[in-house]
């Protein structure tokens, strides 16, 4: 393949025929426009180091393109502020960063758990502002239970998590093993590095978790081309709630048959092979 922008490997392409998907055209829908601009926000409690080498391998297949991880308020190189209390203002928190930085709008947001829930909020309330939304394993009002947005199963370990006591190794253990199918053990030192160099507060975990548990969809879905991706074996929040808001907003759904909660960690290729194909699929020709 020549030219510039996001790259499909022949392989995937291979792959999506085996299984009887919509195959690629041609080279030309193969490969998206350069320079496009991708935002990527985290979950509960975590921040832009939680990617991992996620963000590495999305860089290598989109080498003309801008990609940044931003921060909420109260994690990351943010967490000496306060976390907003609400999914609404953590997207107007997000904004002035992406004025502060001079990141280029309209952008192409990811976000995974609660960052999918800001994503969605953000696609509807400044549309202009949104290219395309991907919401991985995320949950909200009124297309998930509370019992389906978090698993009942999970609720003893997450107390664990709040026993002061407990050492930050040991928390890394607990959350890698609710979120995580192949569970590395070669990310729990970086993780404990995260948390030692941006220590989250317990009131900032409480506002965000009271955040994420009130927050209501959109009334409509967004206007911008969005793709849900889910975890049939997530642990921590059931499949059913992104399955839910895809049928309601009628978007594009692609399912993992086996990885946990933190899909990018379980499956990175995975992912950005759906993103880039879906994302193909939404080039305007010509």
């Amino acid at each position: 393949l020549s030219g510039t922008g996001c790259v499909q490997p022949r392989a995937v392409v291979a792959t999506w025929r085996r299984q009887g998907q919509a195959s690629l055209a041609s080279p030309r829908s193969m490969v998206l426009n350069a320079m496009r601009s991708w935002i990527f926000l985290r979950g509960l409690s975590r921040e832009s180091g939680h990617w991992g080498a996620f963000l590495d391998a999305f860089r290598l297949r989109c080498p003309h393109d801008a990609v940044t991880p931003l921060d909420l308020a109260g994690n990351g190189e943010l967490y000496a502020g306060t976390s907003p209390a609400t999914i609404g203002d953590m997207v107007t928190q997000l904004r002035r960063q992406v004025d502060r930085k001079q990141l280029h709008v309209p952008a192409h947001l990811v976000g995974i758990s609660m960052g999918g829930m800001v994503a969605s909020q953000w696609a509807a309330d400044w549309p202009q502002e949104v290219k395309s939304a991907v919401l991985i394993n995320t949950s909200m009002r009124p297309y998930g239970k509370f019992y389906q947005r978090l698993r009942p199963h999970s609720y003893p370990s997450l107390v664990s998590l709040l026993w002061p006591r407990t050492s930050l190794m040991r928390r890394e253990e607990v959350i890698l093993a609710l979120t995580s199918a192949t569970k590395p053990r070669h990310v729990l030192a970086e993780w404990v590095g995260l948390q030692e160099a941006h220590p989250v507060s317990g009131l900032n975990a409480i506002r965000q978790l009271v955040a994420a548990g009130r927050y209501r969809a959109p009334a409509n879905p967004p206007a911008a081309p969005t793709l849900v991706l889910t975890s049939q074996q997530d642990q921590l929040v059931d499949h059913e709630c992104s399955l839910a808001l895809s049928k309601h907003w009628n978007t594009e759904l692609r399912i993992h048959p086996w990885a946990g909660h933190d899909l990018p960690l379980d499956d990175a290729q995975w992912v950005i092979d759906q993103i880039l194909h879906w994302g193909a699929t939404q080039e305007p020709e010509g």
